[in-house]
């Protein structure tokens, strides 16, 4: 079992794997930066002055009601921070628009390196289907006069 743990961890898959969770993770934290620090103020200051993370409904009024998100957290009060979804909303939908645009790039690539079909250079010989190039007038097998192509 050991030595096929040992195979199994030394495939390539398996590092290719790891190496993009952690550019996928560096990658996240970045794009969080982004919307949280350029992206959510000015749409926040579009639609009237609002920070989205300070967003929250509270559940139960019975304990008061808190001046923030954080003041809700310190006391335990029960809360729905709609505000954070959204954020998370908009860093999904950036980081799904990032690799849309990278797996674009990437099969863009793949399909240059493809080498583009090529012409056939032979036919059939209509009467002995032997091989013969596609601008022969005769057959070199039997000699019959054909059409050229």
């Amino acid at each position: 079992m050991w030595k096929e743990f040992k195979e199994f961890i030394a495939r390539g898959n398996v590092i290719d794997l790891a190496v993009a969770v952690v550019i996928g993770a560096a990658f996240g934290r970045v794009v969080t930066a982004l919307v949280e620090g350029i992206l959510m103020p000015p749409i926040g200051m579009i639609v009237g002055k609002v920070d989205f993370t300070s967003l929250f409904y509270v559940l139960d009024q019975s304990k008061g009601a808190p001046a923030s998100l954080a003041e809700a957290k310190a006391k335990g009060i029960p809360v729905i921070a709609y505000g954070s979804f959204i954020n998370d909303a908009i860093n999904f939908l950036i980081i799904a628009f990032a690799i849309f645009l990278i797996v674009k790039g990437v099969n863009k690539i793949k399909r240059k390196e493809e080498a583009p079909p090529t012409e056939p250079t032979a036919r059939d010989c209509p009467y002995c289907l032997s091989a013969i190039p596609i601008k022969a007038s005769r057959c070199a097998h039997c000699t019959a006069d054909i059409a050229a192509a």
